[in-house]
């Protein structure tokens, strides 16, 4: 989960490869955009590591921040449950050919 370091918020996604990483950060991308709030971040391989704080604010936490972290988690979950549905159905179609 976030931790507070240094006045930023961090966190570090790991994803099982660097498609899946990148993914994420592709929608992580759009999300930031869209708030015109971009944060601080690191790809190597499947580790995508994040550093939120507001520039405009001094280089500290806001609700900016808190509300980017939400939205970083939620589109972290959205991709965990996408790949849990491909399992089900490549496991579903792998069962019916059988």
């Amino acid at each position: 989960m976030w931790q507070t370091i240094d006045n930023k918020l961090y966190r570090k996604f790991e994803f099982n490869n660097f498609s899946e990483a990148f993914a994420f950060m592709t929608r992580a991308a759009m999300e930031a955009e869209k708030s015109d709030h971009h944060p601080l971040w690191t790809n190597v391989y499947n580790v995508v590591e994040v550093w939120l704080s507001t520039h405009d604010a001094g280089n500290v936490i806001t609700d900016k921040d808190r509300l980017m972290a939400e939205k970083l988690n939620q589109r972290s979950e959205e991709h965990t449950s996408e790949l849990q549905s491909r399992v089900d159905i490549s496991y579903a179609v792998f069962c019916l050919k059988k």
